[in-house]
């Protein structure tokens, strides 16, 4: 065995509340093995929370970097993973707040531009369909229910869906057309209750 196998092999041996310690301790190495354990995780979740990979990754290095920063002030070393997700949680929050952007608009220039289609009763339909909608979604499978939102409420392309779900775009397709068809399936058994 090679002394980088061993150094390998030592590294996967140690588990992560001693990696936190010696990283607490100052140890940069130790610190890097704990980036490298969970940075595929911590970029996912950061990619769900903004939806744009660019942004995902810059949020993911900014929590390592806040992570680094702080690490003396994690008490139990082996909520380490937690302790990151919750970073990552608040600093995607705050990224979020920060770069809404607030359109002024005066009153006649809001009254140009909105238009009232359909009567009082008309909104509350399309109110009580939507609901319909969102509860039969609610009622489907989770991957159905996460390909259905992607494309639907958050105009995703088919090409950020693969992206997302890492997946083929014939893939993406294929998932689309079974969940409408199990979508439409729920909406029929509902509205016959």
């Amino acid at each position: 065995m090679t002394t980088l196998q061993t150094q390998d092999t030592a590294a996967l041996t140690l588990t992560v509340a001693d990696l936190v310690r010696a990283a607490q301790a100052g140890d940069r190495d130790a610190f890097g093995l704990l980036f490298e354990r969970y940075r595929p995780g911590i970029v996912a979740l950061a990619m769900r929370r903004v939806r744009n990979a660019d942004e995902a990754e810059e949020l993911a290095q900014d929590v390592f970097i806040q992570a680094m920063q702080k690490i003396d002030q994690l008490r139990v070393p082996e909520a380490f993973g937690g302790w990151l997700r919750r970073i990552v949680h608040r600093m995607a929050i705050n990224r979020m707040t920060r770069t809404r952007s607030a359109i002024a608009c005066d009153p006649e220039t809001l009254e140009a531009t909105c238009l009232a289609d359909g009567t009082p009763d008309q909104e509350a339909q399309d109110r009580e369909q939507a609901a319909a909608v969102r509860d039969s979604i609610d009622r489907l499978g989770e991957l159905d229910q996460e390909t259905l939102k992607a494309f639907y409420l958050r105009g995703q392309s088919l090409i950020q869906m693969s992206v997302e779900f890492d997946a083929p775009v014939g893939t993406i397709k294929r998932r689309l057309h079974v969940a409408r068809k199990r979508l439409a399936k729920e909406m029929d058994v509902t509205q016959a209750v």
